[in-house]
């Protein structure tokens, strides 16, 4: 033992004929999943072993034991039981963990060695399908990444539990925003890619850009024809000139990869995919991390999930709804064909029946309470992992989608389509209600899911199972007649099967046929000839009618299979449904008013106010929300907004960018009125934060994203500029406002709300013609301030920042010297100090005054007078200056 373990570091390093016939078979098994815990069933337990076994114990929580040996190695151990296999995965998984299941799939005693064991299917981060480990609300959604050379890169997506795969290409650069927009629970990539490229994506992961685990695939898997080859088998098509998708190489051979990694983990292929999405920069409106961070769209400032506008909005009944309600509002399109179509509809439902004769919102919920998932038990049935009592919930959600289907046309042309894609496909809730029972086991291994009068032999073995009772109390009667035992008992247990029990009272005058089967400390236990031919016919029948129920359920699976695209469509249409009910139910409650589309450039909005902050005041009883008006077009692009801290001057800013990204979706706004021109990004900078990992300070980190917001925005995007400027010294804070403030207003020319504490910055609208000065009123009694919340024309006349250090509760003393040396601060500005013009153009430097002997050169030249030979000859001459250093 002691040579072996000197010769191999590891028992996966021994021969295989070394080891017991079962460690054989596990390291088999083992050797194709190298990386993911195997989890090998043995009996009532899931099993993992040697380093997988101390990996499970450290990460679990469960003990680690040895037991036996295998080529002289101590077989370390740790298990789980069977039953509680789905909380361990949920632990595995949220720790980024893959975990392959091995079942036994062979008949025990029909071999020999051990049973015979597979994997049946891989869990990972991005490619859950199981109801207990996905959340309602958020997609497990898989990607994949391939690039060639620096500068291109292809994205292939997808959530297995979805019938779409979307695909994309874009710029290294913009990888991180792609990838903060997707939120993918697992990322692939080419083992073969740069380490440069490598580093890029962990850097990524490091910064929190993405938060899932990495997991790099062989080369030869990202191959763009078969990448293509897979999508057009997937879509019964013959090209993807329909799809627009032909000319994305990189996003093919990203595609290869994933449908490969996903088909590898689910065991099957995934014929449940029928549709693919082609995503381009200029479709979607650019939500960057920052902006989503900052306008708390799905999260908080402190990672929680509510109070956001998406826990806000959110009063789906359905997960689906839910799922979509999400992409829509996280992926608004700059198109408005669809956000006026969802418009329309949601307007429609806000009516009553008398429009149009279309239900209204309040009906068709009441038809949508107890949905169930149609999208996910879909894919599961296409994956053939679907329950009994989830093709239940399907087959009940079918009737209830027939009922949707007859709903009287509408004036909405979506909502007509809707209607139309609710129709279920033909004879699949009657095949369901058929085959399950209505309250069937949990799953299929149990028994108890086929229902009565689908198969006759099922019938029959049951009948056998069911007339066992009856059979027993009739022998057993019998047999105290004919032995004239009063105590004699027929009974069953799964240990011993059937046997007769008799005290030892009585044991003396058993009959001589009967045979002793068991001894126990009062009685004794015998079979008869008889009890026997009926214990191997009923034992028979049970083990008979389960084999059956399972084949007849695969077989149920089979016939579901051509419905699986129709259902897939049933389960879109719900939740489109669902979606714009609950549009139609928050735009009532919260009264909010449709917005209206323009192509002139412009954010014209009346009386405006943050949805979830008036939630919140609502909520809490703290008072009314003061509404504000912004008014922006092509005269009006910039507004610097001062005003003291506390004051609602970033409530107001992100209120109008949620405004602008509400009905950029296509739902009403909180607001008297709305007129919105073309979007093609919101930008924000607002607050202050370290990425201390990353070695980026506040003012660094400001300065960053503030860059990015001056490389990307256009006039057709929308910026928010909080405070810039406050992680520096005032005069280098001051310098840099201006000249960022400048820039937006002169080259940028978006729409920018533009919060300052600096008041020397409200001197631009002097110079600037698009550039607006407002504040936040605040009336001042004494040494007290009251925020009024209200946005007015004109500068701020000061920033009220002793006031708001009062409220903070700050000690006396502190804000008495505070005072003094305001007063004292501000007498010395008064005394004269020379102002500098921060608007003005940089003055040139001496040597920029002085002509260079390349302009001497050309002052002397008169185009007109050359012939083409003299003309070359100058050319040459120029060049020659130009290279002079």
């Amino acid at each position: 033992m002691s040579e072996k373990l000197e010769q191999y570091q590891s028992p996966l390093e021994a021969p295989i004929e070394q080891h017991t016939p079962m460690m054989q078979q596990y390291i088999r098994l083992k050797a194709d999943y190298p990386d993911t815990l195997v989890l090998y069933r043995m009996g009532d337990f899931y099993e993992v072993f040697w380093d997988d076994a101390e990996k499970a114990a450290r990460l679990l929580d469960i003990t680690l034991t040895t037991r036996g040996q295998s080529a002289g190695f101590p077989v370390a151990m740790a298990g789980v039981p069977f039953h509680a296999l789905e909380g361990y995965l949920a632990r595995l998984i949220k720790m980024g963990e893959s975990v392959a299941i091995c079942e036994q799939v062979g008949e025990v005693g029909a071999s020999k060695g051990p049973v015979e064991r597979k994997v049946v299917r891989v869990v990972t981060p991005g490619t859950l399908t199981d109801a207990e480990l996905l959340s309602d609300k958020q997609e497990a959604m898989l990607v994949a990444l391939h690039t060639a050379g620096r500068q291109r890169c292809g994205l292939a997506w997808m959530s297995v539990t979805q019938g779409r795969i979307h695909l994309a290409e874009c710029a290294q650069d913009e990888l991180g925003e792609w990838l903060a927009r997707i939120g993918p629970s697992e990322v692939i990539y080419s083992a073969g890619v740069t380490e440069r490229f490598e580093q890029g994506l962990f850097a990524l992961k490091h910064s929190g850009a993405i938060a899932c685990p990495l997991s790099p695939r062989p080369d030869w898997q990202f191959d763009t024809g078969l990448g293509e080859r897979k999508l057009l088998e997937l879509l019964g098509a013959a090209s993807l000139k329909a799809w627009e998708a032909e000319a994305l190489p990189l996003a093919h051979a990203a595609s290869a990869a994933l449908l490969s990694y996903a088909e590898h983990t689910q065991g099957r292929n995934l014929t449940h995919i029928h549709s693919l999405q082609v995503q381009r920069d200029d479709q979607l409106i650019n939500l960057p991390p920052s902006t989503r961070r900052n306008l708390e769209l799905v999260k908080t400032l402190r990672g929680e999930d509510s109070p956001t506008l998406f826990a806000l909005l959110d009063t789906c009944l359905t997960g689906m709804g839910s799922r979509l309600l999400k992409s829509w509002l996280l992926e608004p399109q700059r198109d408005r064909a669809d956000a006026m179509a969802r418009l329309q509809a949601t307007t429609v439902l806000r009516g009553s029946d008398a429009l149009g004769g279309t239900m209204p919102w309040q009906a068709l919920r009441g038809e949508l309470k107890g949905v169930s998932d149609v999208e996910r038990i879909t894919a599961r049935t296409a994956l053939r992992q679907v329950r009994p009592r989830e093709l239940v919930a399907l087959g009940k959600t079918l009737q209830k989608a027939q009922l949707l289907a007859q709903t009287t046309p509408s004036p909405s042309p979506y909502l007509n389509q809707i209607f139309q894609d609710l129709v279920p496909p033909s004879g699949c809730a009657e095949l369901l209600a058929r085959a399950i029972q209505e309250e069937p086991a949990a799953l299929v291994r149990d028994g108890g899911v086929i229902a009565r009068g689908f198969d006759a032999e099922l019938d029959e073995l049951r009948a056998i199972q069911e007339n066992c009772d009856e059979f027993l109390l009739e022998l057993e009667a019998k047999e105290k007649l004919l032995t004239n035992i009063p105590n004699l008992r027929v009974q069953f247990n799964k240990v011993h099967g059937f046997y007769i029990e008799i005290t030892n009272s009585y044991k003396d005058v058993v009959p001589a046929r009967y045979q002793r089967r068991q001894t126990l400390k009062n009685a004794e236990r015998y079979i008869t000839p008889e009890l026997k031919a009926f214990e191997d016919k009923a034992l028979s029948a049970q083990e008979r009618a389960l084999q059956r129920e399972k084949f007849l359920y695969e077989q149920l699976l089979d016939q579901l299979q051509p419905h699986v695209p129709g259902l897939t469509r049933v389960g879109q249409a719900i939740a489109a449904l669902d979606v714009l009910c609950t549009l139609a139910e928050r735009s009532l409650t919260l009264h909010w008013s449709a917005p209206e589309f323009t192509s002139v450039p412009c954010i014209e909005i009346e009386a405006g106010r943050h949805p979830v902050v008036e939630a919140r005041m609502a909520e809490t009883s703290s008072g009314s929300f003061i509404a504000n008006h912004t008014r922006m077009n092509v005269n009006t692009r910039m507004q610097i907004i001062t005003g003291p801290n506390m004051g609602g001057k970033s409530t107001y800013m992100r209120q109008v960018a949620l405004i602008v990204l509400l009905a950029s979706m296509g739902s009403h706004v909180p607001a008297a009125a709305c007129r919105l021109g073309p979007i093609d990004a919101i930008h924000t900078r607002i607050g202050a934060a370290d990425d201390l990992a990353n070695a980026q300070s506040t003012f660094m980190m400001e300065m960053t994203e503030a860059a990015q917001i001056l490389h990307a925005a256009t006039p057709h995007s929308l910026v928010l500029m909080d405070e810039i400027g406050r992680g520096t010294s005032t005069f280098d804070g001051l310098a840099l406002a201006s000249g960022i403030a400048t820039q937006l207003h002169d080259k940028t020319r978006a729409f920018t709300l533009f919060a300052t504490h600096y008041f020397e910055l409200t001197e631009l609208p002097a110079k600037a013609k698009a550039a607006v000065n407002v504040h936040v009123g605040a009336a001042e009694s004494g040494h007290d301030i009251v925020f009024l919340h209200e946005i007015q024309p004109g500068p701020a006349s000061r920033s009220y920042g002793v006031q708001v250090a009062k409220l903070a509760g700050m000690p006396a003393a502190v804000l008495n010297h505070a005072r003094h040396t305001l007063e004292a601060l501000e007498a010395r500005d008064e005394a004269g100090r020379e102002q500098v013009d921060l608007f003005a153009a940089p003055p040139l430097p001496a040597s920029a005054l002085q002509a260079t002997p390349v302009e001497d050169a050309l002052a002397q030249i008169n185009p007109d007078a050359l012939s083409p030979r003299e003309a070359l000859e100058a050319l040459y001459q120029l060049k020659k200056l130009a290279q002079r250093p």
